[in-house]
């Protein structure tokens, strides 16, 4: 199947032309065809499945139809982060290159006054983060009683970073006759009750997240903890890593990871949930234009941003919950490209790596690196935990005595 089947206008039939799509993924092969239709759409994919094209492509056709611009927004385009909403913009614009149609992109820190003056010039499409969109409608910088097209993208994400009463709001300030189309990576009772407030007999199209894009080889390197970071340095100095997203569990381990591959040469920046809108955004920016090859990121990356060109996804830290390794390395092999992922897994991470497989239905291949001196001991190597020793069959009395006799 081919973008040519869906009888696109001549406008957006030239920017996909221009943009070099020929065929569509699965999302928008299902997604698209009840879109041009008018009807509501309830869609079940994460992000790098081509999901926006999948109502932006429909929805521009409709309004392009339609001409004549009103004095609020047509479409209205929900997004939980700053990131996710900037990627969303530019897509559309690129779609939407040969219309006239106006885009609007809104959310929390940045200056008010832009946003206010593009949204009373008038607009025909504007993607918000809720906060944001909150506060210009208090203002009465903006009205929605002229959208036609409501999207609400990555929903559970929203519902997650407690959204949902700006939703609601938002959602009753527009018209109760429009088209709803709303997005989510997994589909929770929460959604599914959100769907049927929200929206009339949708068409439900799903792809399986559960199982990660073929494309992506998955490999394992067994390692002992404390040689995790060199390990990781090894691995990101061998050729054929272009672009590489590094994944930890905490913000503290992000900084301290991110610095050791600082101190070996690696060109890396960071991002995680302690970063400001305006670092988060930079840091994004170093690495999506080259400056940094490597970003080091906690799960706070691992949703809802939409990066091209990432060669290999490394799990530095094993996730704690299978669901988020699917998140994690979908970073890579994005709208059918292809991608690596690794995961550096130590004794302890063995039950996570379990539950992982069993997710998946099948064992993730084990390799080892290569030249690397995986027998170099561990600095405290002599030094027993307390938690070891307090578990000892002897009790605490014989955990106190050995104790004694190893510090001696």
């Amino acid at each position: 199947m081919s973008f040519e089947q869906f009888n696109f206008h001549e406008p957006l039939r030239r920017a996909l032309r221009r943009m070099e799509f020929e065929d569509p993924t699965p999302i928008q092969v299902q997604a698209i065809p009840p879109a041009l239709e008018g009807r509501d759409v309830l869609g079940v994919a994460q992000t790098g499945t081509g999901k926006t094209a999948a109502f932006v492509l429909p929805s521009l056709q409709r309004l392009h139809a339609d001409g004549a611009r009103r004095r609020g927004p047509r479409m209205l385009v929900l997004a939980p982060t700053r990131e996710l909403a900037l990627q969303i913009t530019d897509d559309t614009r690129q779609f939407a290159q040969y219309t006239d149609l106006r885009t609007a992109v809104i959310y929390g820190g940045a200056p008010l006054g832009r946003q206010t003056d593009q949204l009373r010039q008038g607009v025909d499409l504007v993607i918000a983060t809720p906060g944001r969109l909150m506060d210009h409608m208090e203002r009465r910088n903006v009205r929605l009683d002229d959208v036609q097209i409501l999207v609400l993208d990555e929903a559970d994400r929203m519902l997650d970073m407690g959204f949902l009463p700006d939703i609601e709001s938002i959602v009753r300030r527009t018209p109760a006759e429009r088209q709803t189309m709303l997005f989510s990576a997994t589909m929770p009772s929460a959604i599914q009750a959100l769907s049927y407030r929200f929206m009339k007999k949708p068409v439900r199209v799903e792809i399986d997240n559960a199982r990660p894009p073929e494309a992506i080889r998955q490999q394992i390197y067994p390692v002992p903890k404390h040689l995790k970071q060199s390990l990781l340095i090894a691995l990101l100095r061998q050729k054929d890593v272009e672009s590489a997203l590094v994944f930890t569990r905490t913000k503290r381990h992000a900084d301290v990871v991110a610095r050791k591959l600082r101190q070996a040469g690696v060109s890396v920046t960071e991002m995680h949930g302690g970063f400001s809108q305006k670092d988060r955004g930079q840091a994004l920016d170093r690495f999506r234009s080259g400056k940094a090859r490597v970003l080091v990121a906690t799960n706070i990356a691992a949703r809802g941003l939409d990066i091209d060109g990432i060669s290999h996804v490394v799990n530095f830290d094993v996730p704690d919950e299978a669901e988020d390794y699917v998140h994690r390395i979908g970073r890579t092999a994005r709208v059918q490209a292809h991608g690596v992922a690794w995961t550096l897994v130590s004794p302890d991470d063995e039950p996570q790596i379990m539950a992982i497989e069993y997710l998946l239905g099948e064992k993730i291949e084990r390799v080892f690196l290569t030249g690397f001196e995986y027998a170099v001991p561990s600095p405290d190597w002599a030094k027993p935990s307390v938690k070891a020793i307090l578990r000892s069959p002897s009790g605490p009395q014989g955990a106190l005595s050995r104790w004694k006799s190893l510090t001696r």
